[in-house]
Order: structure tokens, then C-alpha cells, then sequence
């Protein structure tokens, strides 16, 4: 019987909707699997290729509308072209796998494929609003530190369509699971358990703002205001500051160099700083810098990963002659040619009393935090911490906020390292390796957490591995199905 339209349309709608309310900050974690299982059910009911197509865009705006709304602040237009976008991806897979078996198998695969493709395309990927966000306070999640988040991912949708099509599978697929996850590497410590104590400074202030309508000065003088509350008696290694707290045409030869090192020298404490100054002719650069007690500006890191739309506009010539809003993004950042790692020099011996040299951060600011590969790259380098500086005091609400929270916390498991976010107005926080959020800020506060951080020297199988794996089996997986389809039509056909 062919049902109508309207029905397949509702419940992926429906389905998408259970997706993206078990995303932050929603995080009605069981809700994705519902929704999974309901987009399984109903998408076996379409009887044309159009329905199929239609099943999954429909799906994808329910997902993408509620989760993606955080864009609106950006461009309007974006907002609704990147959710039509990521929609109509899905809409693809859905018609890809349309009349071919064993859909159980082939849909978890195909929309994952869709996602691994949003982690590097259009402008540099766009992995946002993921599946394994919902589940980044689960156990679910530890699964990272074997294959990242698109194994998070993939197991999450295959188990949910095991759940509502063969519930016999379930035990087995826990058993497994466990099993797995205990002969998994999840990054040791050092042998002495060497800690080191780490502050962040949030200055607060309000949100929904643009560097266009607001002082720099002012963000300047939040986050000194609050450093000065700190104390040298704290014993302090590390102080860390937001991303672009300081935005001036050259950063060496500023006042605010001489203040922040003045604080530095004043706590005996190295003071991480988020820099945005000018590149001549026409572009800035986003990064992060280190000033020492001595007065020194070193350890230079610049954002390789930048922001489309909000950092650097894409085709920003074409975009002008048909009228697009460019002018909301002056010039373009420039693009970063060096590993995200930062190496701070230590004052005087740790908290736990070790005398260390140089503690390593892998140093993936603001949006690379949601790239694993970025992170990695301080990890495979001797980054025993995972600082995420960052700002999104651009946007209202708590939305965008709350997904970099649990991509913050799907980094930590991934890599088995202590992750430091620190944003000027939220949210800040320090979360475990086991993904654990602890000291959260809230949102326009002014906020100073200091913490007792574990050096972590191991790596997990994800670090050595990649996604790689993932996506060349996923390709592999999704090929062996087509073909074991197709030689089964021919022999039902010759029958």
C-alpha cells in the first residue's frame, strides 16, 4: 500500500526533531535513539524514490533547524542554506540505499558517510550538530578513544536500528561493546602523577556582541580585573585567557602587553592570551601567545582552522556582486601553518612539587576543538593537556555554547587529556578524561576557576589511528552491501 506523503514527511520530521533535543543543551540523551528507531521504521515505508529522498531531508531538518539555529546570529541566509544543505546530504543517502538490502546495515552506513564528508566539506568542514554529541555525557561516548566521533556516531545509529528491528542482538552488541572498551588504551598518567595548577580567567560581559559595536579596551580590562584577584601565595602554573581578549594592530609593542606581563611577574605565573592583530595588507591573525614573568612573548600559535563566514568569507568576491552582507566581515584571517601545540615554560616547581622545564598543550582554539585531528596534533607531539581557548560572546543564548561543551568533552575521551575551555563570556570549564565537566561557568559572569591537572602521557588508539580507518571501512562496508545486493537481484531475476 503506498502511504501517503505526508506521512513519511511527519515522522522523519518527528524523528529529526528526537535527534536534535538529545543534543546540548537540551540533552535528552535517549531521545536519539528513539529518533533513529522511529527514522528506521517510517523510511521503510516509502515507495518511491522520491519519498526516499524526501524521508531523509525531512529528517535532516528536523535535526539541523533546532541545532543549527545559533547561525541566525551570523547570516539569516546561511542559516537556513546550511540547514537546507546538510538536509539534502542526508536526503542522498537515503535515496542511494532506496530499495536495496539489508537496510539495516546499509542506512547507518550511509548517513555516516554523510557526516565524515561535513568533518572536512564545504570551506574546511562543518562538523557541527553531530550524532556523538548526544551522547557526550553517556558511556557511549568512551567508545572515541577507539575510533573518534564518527565511530560514536555509527555505533549509536546501528544500534538503535538493532533495538527496534532485531532486539535479540542487543545483548550480544552490549557484550561486545564492554569487552572492547576494556582492552582499549585510555592515555596513563605519568608515573609520579605529576599535577600542575592551571586558572582560567573568564572576564564576563555581556553576549550577542561584534567587534565592530564593542570596545577591545573593555575586554582588555574585564579579564586584567580578574587576574588581579588572583594571588602568588595560589601557587599558579599556568594561567590560560580566552580567545581574542586582546585585539590590537601589533601585539609586542602594546600596552596590553606590558599589563599582562605585569600580572604575569606579579603571580610568577606564565599567562596564556588569545591575540587578534593585524597582518598587513588587508588581514588579521587569530592566535595565541604565552608572556612570562620575565616579560617575554613567546610560543606563537596561529588558528589554522578558521571559521567560514565568521573568520574568513568564502568566494567573498562573487558573494559581494550579488549583494551578500561581506561587509559584516572586513578582512579575512589568516590561515595558520603550524602544528596546535603550545609549550609553556614552568616558573618555579609544579603543585605536586616536580621541577618540569615546559609543560605541552595541544592548543586547538575556539572552533578546532570540534576536529579531532587538530587536537591530535599536539597529542602526538607530547601535549599532555588539551587547552581550548575560545570565544562566543558573537552569539545569544547557550546553544553553540553547550555543543562545544560536549565537543570539549568528546576531545577529552578521545585523547585521554584534561581539556581547559575558557571562553571572555562562557562557558568555561574543566572537564576529565573520562569527560567529566567540572568548575562551569555561566553565561556574561565573571569567572576564575583554578584546578589541579593530571599530565597525561599516553595515547589511545584514536590518536594513532585517526579516522582514517573509520571512513576507509565505512567505503568498504557500504560497497561489499551494494554488490551483495545486486548479485542477489540478478539471481532472483534469472530464477
Amino acid at each position: 500500500m503506498k502511504l501517503p506523503r505526508r506521512f513519511v514527511h511527519s515522522g522523519s520530521v518527528i524523528a529529526g526533531l528526537c535527534i536534535a533535543f538529545a543534543m546540548p543543551p537540551w540533552g535528552w540523551w535517549p531521545f536519539a535513539f528513539i529518533g533513529l528507531g522511529i527514522f528506521y521504521t517510517v523510511s521503510g515505508k516509502r515507495t518511491s524514490a522520491q519519498q526516499a529522498f524526501s524521508s531523509g531531508f525531512s529528517l535532516g531538518l528536523g535535526w539541523f533547524l533546532p541545532t543549527l539555529a545559533w547561525m541566525w546570529y551570523i547570516s539569516i541566509p546561511g542559516y537556513f542554506l546550511t540547514v537546507v544543505f546538510f538536509s539534502c546530504l542526508h536526503g542522498i543517502a537515503e535515496l542511494l540505499i532506496f530499495s536495496r538490502e539489508p537496510r539495516r546495515y546499509l542506512q547507518p552506513i550511509a548517513h555516516m558517510l554523510v557526516e565524515a564528508l561535513r568533518f572536512s566539506w564545504p570551506f574546511g568542514g562543518a562538523p557541527i550538530a553531530t550524532l556523538a554529541m548526544t551522547q557526550s555525557n553517556t558511556w557511549f561516548a568512551s567508545f572515541g578513544r577507539i575510533g573518534g566521533a564518527l565511530l560514536v556516531s555509527y555505533l549509536l545509529w546501528q544500534f538503535a536500528v538493532i533495538l527496534f528491528s532485531r532486539f535479540r542482538l542487543v545483548l550480544p552488541c552490549i557484550a561486545a561493546g564492554v569487552l572492547l572498551l576494556a582492552i582499549a588504551p585510555t592515555g596513563n598518567n605519568f608515573a609520579s602523577k605529576i599535577q600542575v595548577r592551571i586558572a582560567y580567567v573568564q572576564g564576563g560581559g555581556p553576549q550577542g556582541t561584534r567587534a565592530s559595536n564593542t570596545s577591545p579596551r573593555d575586554v582588555v580590562l574585564r579579564h586584567l580585573t580578574a587576574t588581579k584577584s588572583l594571588s602568588p601565595d595560589q601557587k599558579i602554573d599556568v594561567v590560560i585567557w580566552p580567545e581574542n581578549v586582546v585585539d590590537v594592530p601589533t601585539f609586542a609593542n602594546s600596552r596590553e602587553a606590558k599589563e599582562i606581563a605585569q600580572e604575569a611577574k606579579r603571580i610568577n605565573a606564565p599567562i596564556s592570551v588569545g591575540v587578534t592583530d593585524d597582518v598587513p595588507p588587508d588581514n588579521f591573525a587569530n592566535a595565541q601567545v604565552v608572556v612570562t614573568p620575565a616579560g617575554d612573548i613567546i610560543d606563537r600559535y596561529e588558528k589554522v582552522r578558521r571559521v567560514p563566514f565568521g573568520e574568513f568569507i568564502p568566494m567573498r568576491g562573487f558573494l559581494k556582486s550579488i549583494g551578500a552582507p561581506v561587509h559584516q566581515v572586513r578582512h579575512d584571517a589568516i590561515k595558520g601553518k603550524t602544528p596546535a601545540i603550545s609549550v609553556i615554560p614552568l616558573s618555579h616547581p609544579t603543585i605536586s612539587g616536580e621541577t618540569l622545564p615546559f609543560v605541552s598543550f595541544a592548543t586547538p582554539v575556539s572552533w578546532e576543538i570540534f576536529f579531532g585531528g587538530r587536537v591530535n596534533e599536539g597529542v602526538e607531539r607530547g601535549a599532555s593537556i588539551i587547552k581550548n581557548p575560545t570565544n562566543g560572546s558573537s552569539y545569544r543564548g547557550t546553544l553553540l555554547q553547550s555543543q562545544q561543551i560536549a565537543s570539549s568533552q568528546l576531545r577529552a575521551i578521545e585523547f585521554g587529556r584534561t581539556v581547559v575551555q575558557v571562553a571572555p563570556t562562557g562557558f568555561s570549564a574543566f572537564i576529565s578524561p573520562s569527560g567529566e565537566v567540572s568548575q562551569r561557568s555561566k553565561v556574561s559572569e565573571r569567572r576564575i576557576e583554578i584546578a589541579d591537572i593530571e599530565l597525561r602521557t599516553g595515547r589511545t588508539w584514536y590518536s594513532f589511528l585517526g579516522d582514517s580507518p573509520i571512513i576507509i571501512s565505512l567505503l568498504i562496508g557500504f560497497a561489499f552491501l551494494l554488490m551483495r545486493h545486486q548479485r542477489k537481484s540478478r539471481i532472483h531475476t534469472s530464477g
